[in-house]
This record gives C-alpha cells, sequence and structure tokens, in this order.
C-alpha cells in the first residue's frame, strides 16, 4: 500500500522502486496480449519437406496426394501446417476421388479451407476433367451401362444432394463433354427436356446417357424417373438424337432403365 507525500516534502529513496512495483502490480492484473496469429506457409516447412521443391528436384510423380494438395492450397492454418492439412482433408475426403466429388460448399465449409482454397481445388480437378476430353486419345467410350458405371459411379454415389449429369456422345460412343445439368434438393433434382439437350445440340452429338444420383442409397427409380425418361426419348427422336440409358446411382449400386424397360418400352 503506497503512501502520499505531503507538498514539501523530500522524496523517499525507496519510492521510485514502490512506483516500479506498483507498476508491475496493474500490469499483472491486465489479461494477457492474444499471440499473433500465424499462418504456415511451405516455405516454412524444412527445405528437405517442402512439396514445390521435392517436385521440382523429383518430378509430380513422387509426391503423395498430400503433398500435391498442398500445393495447391499454398498455406495452412493457425492450428496445422499446410501439409497437415493437407493430409487431414485426403483422410477426412476418403482419398482424392471423395475431394473430386465434392462440390464447392462441401470444399469451404472444410475447417482450414475458405472459399479461395476451396475454388483453387475444384478448378484443378475441372482442369483434369477437361483434359480428359479433350483428346481423342482419351475420350472414354460409353457401349452399355458397365461403361457408365465406370466413368460415374465413384463421384456420384458419394454425393449428398441430388444431381442430374449426361454424356454427350459422338457417332462412335466417345464422350464428347459431361456437364452437370442440375443439383437440387436432398430428394428432387428438377429439369427441363430442352436443357437435355442444348450441349448435345451445340457438340453436334448424336446420342446422350443421361444420369442421376439418389442421396438414400436406394436407386430405384422413381414414377417421376419413368415419366422423365420417357420425356427425353420423345424429344430426342425429334432432334435425332437417341438416348442410349438412363442411369441411377445409389450407394454401391445403380440401375440401368434401359435394361429394366423403364421409359424405353
Amino acid at each position: 500500500m503506497s503512501t502520499q507525500r505531503a507538498p514539501g516534502e523530500p522524496q523517499s529513496a525507496h519510492e521510485p522502486a514502490r512506483r516500479i512495483a506498483d507498476d508491475l502490480e496493474g500490469d499483472a492484473s491486465r489479461p494477457a496480449a492474444e499471440p499473433p496469429v500465424y499462418r504456415a506457409r511451405v516455405v516454412d516447412l524444412p527445405a528437405s519437406e517442402r512439396p514445390r521443391e521435392r517436385l521440382g528436384h523429383l518430378g509430380p510423380s513422387a509426391l503423395t496426394t498430400a503433398e500435391l494438395l498442398a500445393i495447391l492450397l499454398g498455406t495452412g492454418s493457425a492450428q496445422e501446417d499446410v501439409l497437415q492439412l493437407a493430409t487431414r482433408l485426403v483422410a477426412e475426403h476418403q482419398g482424392l476421388r471423395g475431394i473430386a466429388s465434392a462440390d464447392l460448399p462441401t470444399l469451404t465449409s472444410s475447417r482450414g479451407l475458405g472459399p479461395a482454397k476451396a475454388t483453387t481445388i475444384a478448378a484443378a480437378f475441372e482442369l483434369g476433367r477437361r483434359l480428359a476430353l479433350e483428346s481423342d486419345d482419351f475420350r472414354p467410350m460409353v457401349r452399355n451401362p458397365v461403361d457408365i458405371a465406370r466413368l460415374l459411379q465413384p463421384e456420384m454415389e458419394v454425393l449428398q444432394q441430388e444431381e442430374l449429369r449426361l454424356l454427350v456422345l459422338d457417332t462412335k460412343h466417345r464422350v464428347l463433354a459431361r456437364p452437370l445439368l442440375y443439383r437440387g434438393s436432398v430428394n428432387s433434382a428438377p429439369g427441363r427436356v430442352a436443357e437435355i439437350f442444348r450441349d448435345a445440340v451445340r457438340n453436334n452429338a448424336v446420342a446422350i446417357a443421361v444420369t442421376h444420383n439418389h442421396p438414400s442409397g436406394d436407386p430405384t427409380p422413381s414414377r417421376d424417373d419413368i415419366a422423365f425418361t420417357r420425356a427425353i426419348i420423345e424429344a430426342g427422336a425429334l432432334l435425332d438424337i437417341s438416348v442410349l440409358d438412363h442411369v441411377v446411382f445409389g450407394r454401391g449400386r445403380y440401375v440401368s432403365m434401359r435394361e429394366r424397360k423403364l421409359g424405353f418400352e
């Protein structure tokens, strides 16, 4: 407890020390300052662990999936460095295929990702998909529902929302494009028949294959699915574009509506 000095009274030799003690006591009562937020970057890692440098020395094939993803992400977060973030994302999405099939809102909501990182990841996977369709040598051929499932089932069976996707085919039934036409609620993905053929007409296609998923996991076509299939077959006949199939994907299963003769009577 400090005492006040009367006017004109000389300063005690202990008074400066007492003032310092009072100041220190006051500082201790104040809340500690928050530590600065540190965003780990690839360049902050040891040289031997930096994915970009490893890629430069060894080539991209030598890197793990997490290391390649870390290069895209560029920075980590306050809680984990960029390699830890990339490794966790691969694990949470059950591999690269899970990340590729995740939509933008799902990616953006992942811990450690924001809109910038999520859009970078989505853009990278879309470039890969377009590259696969750019050359005739890489255009897959679709002849039956097994071919359709091979192309789309790994992505579509894990989707949380219903999506309507199209395979646009040339005269040899090679894939010209595979656009996402609609993303609907968990229970429905409405589609206007005219929109189904927009990409087909634009690409001078001769055939299409229609696909959608049931997030419930049961691929059994509904009455609406059957009626919709009939409608697109009729519209395709007017445009001279055949409908190869309409495949419905569930969890680990799929149904070919052509094989079941549902809408293809």
